[in-house]
């Protein structure tokens, strides 16, 4: 069975509903997505968590969709465009404003649907959360292993459900492990490829009204990260799990490709950023 993985990651893209933050209107939101220091500390988590994770995968053969507008301010529209050109996995797709967001997050998509797959493996990304450098391999091979309950109606959810909450403060970074089902990272929707809808199109709180589900506890698959700027800002339901520091340090390194340093140092400059903000 050929399956196309295919995301999207929308980098501040500027149109109404989508969010849990309303804006009056699209000026608004222009207005809060795309102030100068905003812009700044999103980079800096897309850059430093998020992207690296993406230029490691095991396996190669995904698509990751980055959704902004054709205004998104430079030097921020030029380094995608640059990232988009080395990297055949990056896609740019520039939508202008849109009132119906899911509209936009299909426009953007659309012309990347391998119509000739048997199936999709739809799946988002925030910009500030990190997968696992085997998320692609395992969704794929995990799918392979449970495709007989998405045959019927052509609708499964597949869920990496262990993780790391990733908080940000003057001393460095702070974690707390976590199995949170259907979070939204590491979380594979597959459909056909007839289905006109995304990843985003189905609630990820409420996946069972939709479909069937899965859910995969192990191995540690993604990091999520939680700041005032997130679009929701809390941890959210869980189970805890318990790791020691050095294994913590250790299996950053193992899955992710990070190191405590780099973290520690990304918090460190996303306060001094602001130090009396939302980012810490």
């Amino acid at each position: 069975m050929r399956v196309q993985m295919l995301g999207l990651c929308r980098f501040s893209y500027v149109g109404l509903r989508g969010y849990q933050r309303d804006h009056a209107g699209i000026e608004e939101r222009r207005a809060f997505l795309y102030d100068s220091a905003r812009l700044a500390r999103r980079w800096l988590w897309f850059t430093t968590l998020a992207l690296p994770g993406w230029l490691a995968q095991t396996d190669p053969d995904f698509t990751l969709v980055i959704m902004t507008g054709p205004d998104l301010p430079d030097p921020y529209l030029l380094q995608l465009r640059d990232l988009a050109a080395g990297h055949p996995q990056l896609r740019l797709e520039l939508v202008p404003p849109m009132d119906r967001h899911l509209d936009a997050c299909r426009a953007a998509i659309a012309a990347h649907v391998d119509l000739a797959a048997d199936a999709i493996g739809h799946f988002r990304h925030d910009d500030d959360d990190a997968v696992a450098l085997d998320y692609v391999a395992r969704a794929r091979a995990d799918f392979a292993q449970v495709q007989g309950l998405w045959r019927p109606e052509g609708h499964l959810s597949l869920d990496h459900s262990r993780g790391l909450m990733m908080r940000v403060g003057p001393q460095g970074a702070g974690f707390v492990p976590r199995i949170a089902h259907n979070m939204g990272v590491a979380l594979t929707i597959f459909l056909r490829p007839d289905q006109p809808k995304t990843a985003l199109h189905f609630n990820h709180t409420r996946l069972p009204l939709w479909m069937p589900g899965v859910a995969v506890t192990r191995p540690l698959m993604f990091i999520r990260g939680i700041h005032a700027d997130s679009d929701s800002g809390d941890i959210g339901p869980g189970l805890p799990w318990d790791i020691a520091p050095d294994a913590l340090d250790r299996q950053l390194s193992l899955r992710f490709g990070l190191d405590r340093a780099t973290l520690d140092g990304l918090a460190r400059r996303l306060c001094a950023a602001d130090g009396t903000g939302p980012s810490c």
